[in-house]
C-alpha cells in the first residue's frame, strides 16, 4: 500500500458507535444535476425540465437522488475509507426523506452500526456504516447504509518478528 494517500480509518478505529462528523460540505449545482442525470441517460423532466418541473409539487427541478446518494458516499471518503477500503461490498436502507434542489448544501455525519473480522481474511473486516445527510435547513435528505471490506492495521516490520 506504500505510495497510497491514507486518510481513512483502519477496521481497528471503526467500533460499533463510531460517529464521524465530515469536514467538507458540498454545495449541489444545476450543473452537477444536469451532467450526471444526462451522463446517466436519465430521460426524466423532473430533473432536466424546468418549465414541467414548475408544474410539480416541487415548482422546481429535483436533484437525481443518485447523485445524492454518490455525493454523500463521496464526503464520507477522506475520513473513512480513503486508502483503507479492500472494496464496497454493497449499500442498502437508501432512503430519500427530503428533496435536493440545485443551491442545497449537503453534509454527512457517518456511524459505524456494525463490524466485525472477515472471515476469509485475516487483513480485512466488514463494517458497515450509515450515512445521514442534512441541507443548510438540518433536514434530513438521504439515509444510506454502506458495507466496506476494510483493511487492518497494517503490521510495522519491526513488530513481526
Amino acid at each position: 500500500m506504500s505510495g497510497r494517500s491514507v486518510t481513512g480509518r483502519w477496521f481497528e478505529e471503526l467500533p460499533v458507535g463510531t460517529v464521524v462528523e465530515h469536514t467538507i460540505r458540498r454545495t449541489v449545482t444545476e450543473t452537477d444535476n444536469v451532467l450526471f442525470t444526462t451522463m446517466t441517460m436519465n430521460p426524466a423532466p423532473l430533473h432536466l425540465d424546468a418549465d414541467y418541473a414548475a408544474g410539480t409539487e416541487f415548482g422546481r427541478p429535483l436533484v437525481n437522488s443518485m447523485f445524492t446518494v454518490a455525493l454523500v458516499v463521496g464526503l464520507s471518503v477522506p475520513e473513512l475509507t480513503l486508502g483503507t477500503i479492500v472494496a464496497q461490498l454493497g449499500m442498502d436502507a437508501i432512503s430519500f426523506p427530503a428533496p435536493v434542489f440545485p443551491g442545497d448544501t449537503i453534509r454527512v455525519q457517518s456511524e459505524v452500526v456494525t463490524a466485525r473480522e472477515s472471515r476469509s481474511r485475516t487483513d480485512a473486516g466488514i463494517v458497515v456504516f450509515e450515512h445521514r445527510a442534512h441541507n443548510q435547513r438540518d433536514e434530513l435528505v438521504c439515509r444510506a447504509r454502506r458495507t466496506g471490506l476494510m483493511y487492518r492495521r497494517p503490521v510495522a516490520p519491526e513488530e513481526v518478528s
